[in-house]
């Protein structure tokens, strides 16, 4: 089911290369924050797959679950609207006094909210379970999306992914990517291969490894090919900090990095941590200059919007692309 707008852009970053400690042509930023339904992210490529199976199915409504300011609960329900569906969201938490970020955008794309309280993971799936039974009993004709769109059929659209990526820059030696549930690395390690895809842990599920890994033995079991052992997968833990959606000092510094050598504007919870793990990777010789390196960018601005991370702007100190040594490299 088209929902987004492709190719997104390759873009360089020649100044926060420099930054981090790569030379001015070696990195490039994926835009998959530009797919252009309801303010863009990387869930769009997914629900492509999960939309379309919601149409073969003549789905009435769309329900997924997720925390309270989740970007694929903000694109389930953007998708809907495109599609003509309902859609329910069951969110962790309480509904806040006053909507900020991407709950805001739940209730302007007019998803119903169903609000969970203080539940872990797997009591979130149960309620997200009932509630889907309840519209069933209602006469309702129910897709069931999972946390984060990462089944093996959303995860097909980060094939579709890095198919984009070969055709843009085919020497790319390092594609750098958040992991939350899973599917958008194990898309991309299933189309180019784990050796050339870094995941960056931010925290969102306890086993990302595990989950990786059986997402991409289904998704090459489609095509009869073998999946990948979970030893050979690249994933930082390191940069989740004390928690999922808790800046860590690296992760606040990348954000601001981003921003000033760039204009780039990162989100907290996903790529400020992706950032902040692709300068640990450089730092400790992972990764070296003269490696074409692509971040990928999978968006996450709304939820910006409902984080803490803005009530201090004071706190995001001087500009890194004035700091002596760190002068800009000239346009690419």
């Amino acid at each position: 089911m088209p929902l987004g707008t492709w190719p997104t852009p390759l873009e360089r970053a020649p100044r926060l290369g420099v930054h981090l400690g790569l030379g001015p042509a070696d990195l490039w930023v994926k835009r998959e924050d530009l797919t252009g339904l309801g303010g863009g992210g990387n869930k769009v490529r997914k629900l492509e797959y999960l939309c379309g199976s919601a149409r073969e199915h003549a789905a009435t409504v769309l329900v997924t679950s997720g925390a309270a300011q989740s970007n694929h609960a903000r694109l389930t329900a953007a998708a809907a609207c495109r599609v003509g569906l309902r859609c329910c969201l069951v969110l962790a938490g309480e509904p806040p006094a006053a909507p900020t970020g991407n709950i805001a955008l739940d209730g302007l794309l007019g998803a119903d909210i169903v609000w969970t309280g203080s539940t872990d993971d797997v009591e979130l799936v149960e309620r997200t379970t009932e509630i889907a039974d309840e519209l069933r009993a209602a006469g309702e004709v129910v897709e069931l999306i999972p946390y984060g769109g990462s089944s093996v059929r959303g995860a097909c659209g980060y094939v579709d992914c890095g198919r984009e990526l070969l055709a843009q820059l085919p020497g790319a030696r390092h594609i750098v990517v958040a992991v939350g549930s899973g599917g958008t690395l194990a898309g991309l390690v299933a189309c180019l291969g784990p050796e050339r895809v870094l995941g960056v842990d931010a925290g969102a599920v306890p086993d990302p490894v595990a989950r990786v890994a059986a997402l991409v033995q289904g998704i090459r079991s489609l095509a009869a090919a073998p999946g990948v052992a979970p030893a050979t997968l690249r994933v930082r833990a390191d940069q989740v900090g004390p928690g999922y959606g808790l800046l860590t000092p690296a992760a606040r510094d990348a954000l601001v990095a981003a921003a000033r050598c760039e204009g780039l504007v990162l989100d907290p919870v996903y790529t400020a941590k992706a950032l902040s793990g692709l300068a640990a990777a450089i730092g400790d010789g992972e990764i070296t200059p003269g490696e074409q390196v692509v971040f990928v960018h999978t968006g996450g601005l709304p939820g910006l919007f409902g984080h803490d991370v803005l009530d201090d702007p004071g706190a995001f100190g001087t500009h890194p692309g004035r700091e002596a040594g760190r002068g800009s490299p000239g346009p690419p």
